[in-house]
């Protein structure tokens, strides 16, 4: 991981060196004395670029700045959004092995954030590899501000966060034989040790209690299914928690009705829901926020054999209802449907949100910028779209319609889990969990195009980007802290 300190201004001996000029692309005096002892190569960069260009992000002054073992040097100016900026500083630097950024005049708080934004760019998932990528060496960063002590401590929060990310981004990346029900359960159990209380039901308890839909989903698969849940008690006793639910399938198959095998491997990230559960709750415990936070992973296999759900089987549901297996690749919802239902019966929570990579249709809404955003309180969706805006992790609304209710009507059971004959794929989903949430404000944010990426952006590598936890982590600290 990468090692991030915060230290006064000194010209490095060795190492890239990035400058923070202002807004103006005005020198402060520490960069004034780099420009000297680079003979004035930073001001000569800036006389060279024409009057109206403006710094889009970081750019290389020289190669050669002529300091010591100093490899190059690299001028940013402020943007209005600081976490982006420390992933395009990053992105900049990735390929030294070590680089230093001074930020004259900053605020703590604005260096927390920057050294924020490099810890989410700089991540990656590597463990398997017997070589070191060429293109990746950085391993430290030493951030020089004018108050060094502040900056870190104002750092703290934001580096327990980026612990909560990253735990989400490492089980979502783990392969499909390293990551399923019980070992995933067996990893949200060490959340224990940071005051989360962990309680974690077997397959057998899951029958016994009703999750029918659930087990339904994972009687397909050597590796039985588990239900862990989460319970962070930072508020009042008397206030009710938020319960955040999280769709677990460690690989899907799509079960009988079985995927095409083209990209069929990315289905190891089928758990991304849950992955953002428990490391949302990790941040939540390491910062010890001051609310009540529930929750749930739903955690299965969905895989095809001689025991595996059919098309056509019915199941009856924890809360009752029969649902008739019109496409046993629509299982997300299954799981998610007893999920919904015990966290709003058991914990009767002020507001509930659900995280699921659950179709494919939502990519082709949205693509791979938008979440899938849908909800039954106006209050509620108002927030979570402020928090979005926020954060940077994109939201957009999606109707609910009666008419697409309907369509889930069933012949032989209360209601089927797909219809292939409307359209919509992700409004029916949608349609399909507001069945199972009661009265409880209510948010489904369906994240099949968002939790997984295949480039890097500015806020993480390619490959899982947990998305989810930094926007409900803000959300919770917004609107249910005291």
């Amino acid at each position: 991981m990468l090692k991030i300190s915060f230290e006064s201004f000194q010209i490095p001996k060795k190492g890239a060196l990035a400058v923070a000029l202002s807004s103006k692309l005005s020198l402060g005096k520490d960069a004034k004395s780099v420009d000297k002892a680079t003979h004035g190569q930073i001001q000569s960069y800036l006389e060279r670029k024409n009057s109206k260009d403006k710094l889009e992000g970081p750019e290389v002054v020289t190669h050669a700045p002529g300091i010591g073992d100093v490899s190059k040097i690299i001028i940013f100016a402020p943007q209005e959004n600081l976490v982006e900026l420390g992933g395009k500083v990053a992105g900049a630097l990735l390929s030294e092995k070590q680089a230093s950024i001074s930020l004259e005049g900053w605020s703590a708080k604005d260096a927390a954030q920057l050294a924020f934004g490099i810890g989410l760019r700089t991540w990656k998932f590597d463990k398997y590899l017997t070589k070191e990528d060429d293109r990746r060496k950085l391993k430290s960063i030493t951030i020089m501000v004018d108050n060094p002590k502040e900056a870190e401590k104002a750092y703290t929060e934001y580096a327990n966060i980026l612990e909560g990310v990253n735990l989400t981004k490492e089980v979502v990346s783990e392969p499909a034989n390293v990551i399923y029900p019980e070992s995933l359960a067996k990893i949200a159990k060490t959340l224990g040790k940071h005051g989360v209380k962990v309680e974690i039901f077997t397959q057998k308890e899951l029958h016994k209690k009703g999750f029918n839909a659930m087990v339904g989903v994972a009687q397909g698969s050597v590796n039985e299914a588990r239900l862990v849940v989460l319970q962070w008690n930072g508020g009042k006793k008397s206030d009710k928690p938020v319960c955040i639910v999280g769709k677990g399938v460690t690989f899907d198959s799509g079960g009988i009705s079985i995927k095409p095998s083209s990209k069929m491997e990315e289905m190891k990230w089928d758990m991304g829901g849950s992955g953002v559960v428990l490391g949302l709750l990790k941040a939540i415990a390491l910062n010890k926020v001051k609310a009540n936070v529930v929750g749930i992973m739903g955690l299965v296999e969905n895989m095809p054999s001689g025991s595996a759900q059919r098309p056509g089987d019915i199941v009856t549901s924890l809360s009752g209802k029969t649902i008739e297996v019109i496409n046993t690749d629509a299982e997300g919802r299954l799981v998610l449907a007893d999920c919904l239902w015990y966290a709003q019966d058991r914990f009767k929570p002020k507001a509930m949100v659900d995280l699921a990579t659950l179709t494919g249709a939502v990519i082709v809404a949205l693509g791979y910028r938008y979440a899938g955003l849908f909800s039954n309180d106006p209050k509620l969706l108002k927030q979570i779209e402020s928090s979005s805006k926020k954060v940077g992790e994109k939201v957009w609304n999606l109707p609910l319609d009666e008419e697409f209710a309907k369509a889930l009507k069933a012949d032989q059971a209360d209601i089927k889990n797909s219809d292939y004959g409307v359209g919509a794929g992700t409004i029916t989903a949608a349609q399909f969990l507001e069945c199972f949430v009661n009265d409880t404000p209510w948010v489904h944010l369906d994240i099949a195009g968002t939790a997984w990426a295949s480039k890097s952006s500015s806020s993480f590598e390619k490959g899982a980007t947990a998305f989810g936890v930094r926007l409900l982590y803000q959300w919770i600290e917004e609107n249910y802290t005291h």
